[in-house]
């Protein structure tokens, strides 16, 4: 069931308006719960909302977004209005988002991470069905685009020499002129 925003759960609530604020906003909220911050792609926001009391938390976009996760080759569509309530390792009684399997649209329900799993997120809808997907699969493009030029690095450093060493006839050329 939807929450109505109100403008008393406003007045309680942290709320930021336009759609930069609104993105690192949303970003750094799932990085806080442990989720990854690629899990709302959405554009466009025009508002958002966070009640730290009960968890609440809401994202107003200008229009229905559709955004596929090529890692996992899944569809999801995230409606204008997307609420929820989160808390550690955790967003639940999810309103507003919809994931594509074979020929239906089931609601997305809960998003979690076990601390058993950290490396996975599971999606469970609300016909209880739920489905597990590696975690990077929903990293931002940017961090993992970063993260992958921090490896290719590391690579060439374990693969190049320090420094070459001189060959033999350099060598006592050197002790020579000394």
């Amino acid at each position: 069931m939807a929450v109505v925003i109100t403008e008393e759960l406003k007045a309680k609530s942290e709320v930021y308006y336009g759609d930069e604020i609104c993105r690192e906003k949303s970003k750094f909220l799932l990085q806080e719960v442990n989720l990854p911050r690629g899990l709302l792609p959405l554009r466009d926001i025009i508002e958002c909302g966070y009640d730290k009391e009960t968890g609440f938390v809401w994202l107003k976009q200008e229009q229905k977004i559709e955004h596929v996760f090529t890692k996992i080759g899944r569809k999801v569509t995230y409606a204008p209005e997307i609420t929820a309530y989160v808390e550690k390792n955790k967003i639940k009684k999810v309103v507003g988002v919809k994931t594509k399997e074979l020929l239906l649209w089931l609601t997305v329900e809960e998003i979690s991470v076990t601390d058993k799993a950290p490396e996975n997120v599971t999606f469970t809808t609300s016909a209880g069905l739920f489905k597990t997907y590696k975690r990077s699969a929903f990293e931002l493009e940017e961090e993992e685009k970063k993260k992958m030029n921090i490896e290719d690095e590391i690579e060439k450093i374990k693969l190049s020499p320090l420094a070459p060493a001189p060959a033999p006839e350099q060598a006592s050329e050197v002790v020579a002129n000394k």
